[in-house]
């Protein structure tokens, strides 16, 4: 069984990188995961020549796959200024109908939300466990990267909105304190209850946040608000076809998800227009 997932997010892994990677790119995000691995694998495989392209990772983890695989990693503070990357790969902890997405499992969300902002497309690919029609379906929590000092302040403001006990994330060994980010910033695993989509809301359902019910664009402006957070593990918002089409660079949103199915087929979710 388990040969048959990985078959499938090797093939997952492979269309994305036929459907979606440009000719002649400059500039590559890469993210972190375990279908990413085979994204980067494709990609070497494909015959692609990549001696003139820079590779952008979100994370340690992502910079190893890259340079481990002899293509260039180049972070993303070290970028020319004005640079847009010709599209990003990442993976997610849960992605809905709408195509928004929760990420941050890794502890790597802020550095994947500026990649994913910096790219014209965002491709999104992962394993079948990951797809639901709602987020908070099958994963659990909003991870969120909090500045240390106030990580307090933001389990109380979490409460308030109708977070479910958040807490701030452990290292493996508890003896050695909360888990940092490659920023030294805390993570807070915050649960809430199943997130509505944009079709929920206009079909009349409330997602302001009333008996903690949000909207999952909703509750991430609102954690986003909250003084103390750095960014927020929900991904939505619009495409970066979309933000180019209102004068931006990229969006929190991919235009198109690849999934590994357990039959070994590849499922694609497409956003729209």
């Amino acid at each position: 069984m388990a040969s048959v997932v990985e078959a499938a997010k090797r093939a997952a892994g492979k269309a994305a990188v036929e459907n979606h990677y440009p000719k002649d790119a400059k500039y590559v995000g890469i993210g972190s995961g375990s279908t990413i691995v085979y994204v980067v694998e494709a990609i070497k495989e494909s015959g692609i020549d990549t001696s003139a392209t820079k590779y952008v990772p979100t994370g340690f983890q992502s910079k190893q796959l890259i340079v481990n695989a002899g293509l260039t990693a180049v972070d993303f503070d070290a970028l020319p200024e004005g640079t847009v990357l010709d599209v990003a790969f990442d993976g997610a902890d849960e992605v809905d109908d709408e195509l928004n997405l929760i990420k941050g499992g890794g502890a790597c969300l802020f550095q994947e939300k500026i990649v994913a902002l910096q790219a014209k497309e965002f491709i999104c690919v992962a394993d079948s466990r990951k797809l639901q029609s709602r987020l908070l379906t099958g994963w659990k929590y909003i991870p969120i990267e909090v500045a240390p000092i106030a990580a307090r302040r933001v389990l109380g403001a979490l409460k308030e909105i109708g977070s479910i006990e958040p807490a701030v994330r452990m290292n493996a060994d508890p003896k050695q304190g909360p888990l940092k980010t490659d920023q030294a910033f805390f993570l807070i695993d915050a649960p809430f209850k199943t997130l509505l989509t944009q079709a929920d809301v206009a079909a009349g359902k409330d997602g302001s946040g009333k008996d903690g019910v949000w909207e999952v664009h909703a509750l991430s402006k609102a954690i986003k608000q909250i003084p103390g957070v750095l960014d927020v593990g929900i991904f939505s918002g619009v495409t970066g076809p979309q933000a180019q089409a209102l004068g931006g660079v990229g969006g929190q949103k991919p235009i198109a998800a690849y999934f590994g199915m357990p039959d070994g087929s590849v499922s694609v979710r497409k956003a729209t227009a």
